[in-house]
């Protein structure tokens, strides 16, 4: 009986570290939620904080930029530093800091502190978005349950965009803009009441492991002026001295960094983590398609109101199936079919999709009807439920546990160097598309409509080199006999 009963006893013990996964799940999750909303709730309630705050037009952008350049930067570094010094402390210490700058961004009364309150949201994202994949990779090893963990956390960020530009509709409507902050205070302060028990101790490598400030120098400085390069081309142009002098320091400063990485004895990002197909490709792949994508989350949006005339709340609700049939995908069939039939074919089958949605907004008429011509597009947005939790799991399955932090790291900045680039180039072309023929007598509406055909044909050309490069570089390798 004592040998019988001594197993026993030790099985809830050897359940309950199981247990705590799903819980740290829900924290990580809940990390996402966080990040992706606040990047769609501002921007419905941007008229109402200019008009508040008296932003001049291209002041009203750093509320956006100012976010988005302290975010991209500090990804591959915070990544890293969670290596370094314990994902964990790193988390806690990302959400801590977006927290407190949401509440300082709700009080804000000028734009001063408004922008500087985002951009310390951008540093506070990215200390706990960068080790985010890092924490769910060392938590879930089992390939199928590690394929179920990372569908949900792909729903939540793909599934957060439209849930934020309801929640800042009706926010700003209901109350007022600053609501569209105070209500990251009481997620925050659950997330880290449940995530000092429910996330794993980690201690780290240590600084000593590799605290190259050389390197964290040159990767943050150039990662901030290209950044700063890409987002600012609408106001400057291509071609403009501003935008040429910046992007060539930022490469200057990019090329030092690899250099450095290569020649370093504890480099910031040991390069060999891009010696694996699957995580350089994966990165290669998400860029591509995350540029290409902008032109759905944003544009689509764009159309809506200024062609079709829907309010911010009604956008909103418009775009909520694509939402419900990406959870549905992401979370009830992606994990199987990604077990059944390998997550490159998975891969693959979303980028077609995603094809189709694309294609058919580039064809979407002045006078659309929603039920024939804007909600098939929602549905063919299944195609993000298959893509994103396979493309997380290739870009994360070559790097080991050591560099799970710098491997996270780097897929987040990938994917927001994507973001900028399509906003730039996308916004750009349906931009100047736009006034030509406005020029030419056309109407508001039809410029405005052809101006999008044009970043949605461009977004489709993207997901086809995507779908290329998925093709040939994430492909199984040969094995002999």
């Amino acid at each position: 009986m004592a040998a019988v009963s001594a197993p026993l006893r030790a099985l809830p013990a050897l359940l309950a570290p199981q247990r705590s996964r799903w819980p740290a799940l829900g924290v990580l999750a809940t990390g996402m939620l966080m990040t992706v909303l606040d990047g769609s709730i501002v921007t419905v309630a941007m008229p109402a904080i200019q008009s508040d705050l008296g932003f001049t037009p291209a002041g009203l952008s750093w509320v956006v930029n100012a976010y988005l350049i302290a975010f991209g930067s500090l990804l591959l570094l915070a990544g890293r530093l969670g290596d370094l010094v314990g994902r964990k402390r790193l988390f806690l210490a990302g959400t801590v800091v977006f927290t407190a700058a949401s509440l300082l961004a709700g009080v804000a009364t000028s734009p001063e502190v408004l922008i500087a309150a985002r951009f310390l949201q951008g540093v506070g994202s990215a200390l706990a978005s960068a080790v985010s994949l890092g924490i769910l990779v060392t938590l879930f090893t089992e390939p199928r349950e590690r394929a179920r963990a990372i569908a949900v956390f792909s729903f939540t960020g793909a599934a957060g965009a439209s849930i934020g530009q309801v929640l800042g509709g009706v926010l700003t409507d209901a109350l007022s803009w600053h609501w569209i902050f105070f209500i990251n205070l009481p997620i925050g302060l659950a997330a880290v009441a449940v995530a000092v028990p429910a996330l794993p101790r980690d201690r780290g490598l240590g600084l000593r492991a590799g605290a190259d400030t050389a390197g964290a120098l040159l990767v943050t400085g150039g990662l901030m002026l290209g950044i700063y390069s890409v987002v600012k081309v609408e106001a400057y142009g291509w071609t403009s001295a501003r935008t040429l002098g910046t992007g060539a320091v930022a490469a200057l400063l990019l090329a030092g960094f690899f250099v450095r990485q290569a020649r370093a004895r504890t480099p910031l990002m040991p390069l060999r983590i891009l010696r694996s197909r699957s995580v350089a490709g994966a990165n290669l792949v998400q860029m591509l398609m995350v540029a290409a994508l902008f032109s759905f989350q944003i544009l689509v949006a764009l159309y809506l109101q200024n062609v079709l005339g829907y309010g911010a709340a009604e956008t909103g609700l418009a775009m909520l199936p694509a939402a419900a049939v990406i959870g549905a995908v992401s979370l009830g069939v992606s994990a199987r079919l990604g077990a059944r039939f390998g997550e490159r074919n998975v891969l693959l089958t979303g980028i077609v999709l995603l094809i189709g949605v694309l294609g058919l907004l580039a064809r979407v008429p002045v006078h659309a009807h929603y039920a024939t011509d804007i909600l098939p597009v929602m549905f063919l947005a299944a195609g993000f439920g298959l893509a994103l939790p396979a493309l997380t799991s290739l870009g994360m399955s070559g790097a080991g546990e050591a560099d799970a932090g710098v491997a996270s790291g780097l897929f987040n900045t990938t994917q927001q160097i994507g973001m900028a680039v399509g906003v730039a180039v996308l916004s750009t072309l349906a931009a100047s598309r736009t006034r030509s023929l406005t020029a030419h007598g056309a109407t508001r509406a039809e410029a405005l409509t052809s101006g999008y055909h044009l970043a949605f044909t461009v977004g489709t050309g993207l997901l086809v080199a995507a779908f290329l490069i998925a093709s040939v570089v994430l492909r199984r390798p040969r094995t002999t006999a």
